[in-house]
């Protein structure tokens, strides 16, 4: 499941793409999406260093947090703009799929350094509940402000690029993350400036941390999903062996499907079909890639054709 095939037509066996090296069966790569990811790294990384000495002078723990995210989200960025760069090299002898693989991998160590993330925050939160440090209010408040205009600006990058894409999601969860925590690190020193309840900084690190978390969730499920080779939502094989069985002429059944996806937007598709006696294997062969091709967005499918003895056609 999931492995080369050769380009050949032989008993029944059929794909009809060219599998050579330099050709490639990736869809072209947005250079949109590699220049905003690009931007945005360049944003995040530089103001990074500016809630680094923000964090340490006023000795805000929700600043600290907010930098250390941004130093992930620098990363996260930076090996997306690369994964996108790599993603659009052509296939060769020895990655017959290209590269396109490599961007569903950043979106996964994406997810996971996002647990780390929100797992330091949760743990440096306790502890400053149990002891509450002095925290300067107003220093916490300039570079927090600061933080989030650069945060909305790197966000409205992020939205204008191709949200479908796994590692475009990745990268907007880290921003959205940072995001909500420039807002909460606002009302944690309007809280300390006017009550003195310094209390409020680590608990509002906590609440950020937990939304965190629930991106890492969905980034990382998503992404482990599509490296296990698991199916497409929406493209399960009952699914695509009913569905091809009820709308393709000369099909009695489908079955020893395999479905899976090199990337978000390459879903790819084995199978073998049991015709009719009457029917034209390559008639029925063309029309299942057809079907494959409008009902769920396959453009490379291996299909083998089979008589009523579940015996391969000869052509």
């Amino acid at each position: 499941m999931g492995g080369d095939h050769d380009h050949h037509d032989h008993r029944g066996h059929d794909h009809g793409h060219d599998h050579g090296p330099g050709h490639s069966h990736a869809p072209k790569v947005g250079a949109g999406n590699q220049r905003r990811v690009g931007l945005a790294a360049l944003l995040t990384g530089s103001f990074m260093f500016a809630e680094v000495v923000g964090g340490v002078v006023s000795g805000s723990l929700a600043l600290l947090a907010d930098a250390g995210h941004m130093l992930t989200d620098f990363a996260a960025l930076a090996l997306a703009w690369f994964g996108f760069h790599l993603a659009g090299r052509p296939a060769d002898w020895r990655r017959t799929y290209g590269f396109d693989r490599f961007s569903v991998l950043v979106a996964f160590v994406n997810g996971l350094s996002l647990f780390v993330i929100a797992a330091v925050i949760l743990w440096e939160a306790a502890e400053r509940l149990q002891a509450p440090p002095p925290i300067a209010a107003p220093t916490m408040l300039s570079v927090a402000v600061l933080g989030l205009f650069v945060n909305i600006l790197a966000f409205w990058m992020l939205l204008g690029a191709d949200r479908s894409n796994l590692n475009i999601r990745g990268a907007l969860a880290h921003v959205a993350g940072d995001l909500l925590g420039s807002v909460g690190t606002i009302a944690a020193a309007l809280i300390i400036m006017r009550t003195g309840w310094t209390a409020a900084d680590p608990l509002l690190s906590v609440f950020v941390a937990l939304i965190i978390l629930r991106s890492a969730w969905a980034v990382t499920r998503d992404s482990a999903h599509i490296l296990l080779e698991g199916a497409p939502s929406g493209m399960e094989a009952d699914t695509v062996a009913a569905d091809l069985a009820a709308n393709v002429d000369g099909v009695e059944s489908v079955h020893h499907i395999h479905v899976w996806s090199i990337s978000e937007e390459r879903p790819m598709a084995t199978l073998h079909a049991r015709i009719r006696a009457d029917a034209s294997p390559a008639l029925v062969k063309t029309a299942i890639r057809e079907r494959l091709k409008t009902r769920f967005h396959v453009d490379h499918a291996t299909v083998e054709i089979e008589d009523g003895d579940h015996a391969p056609v000869c052509h």
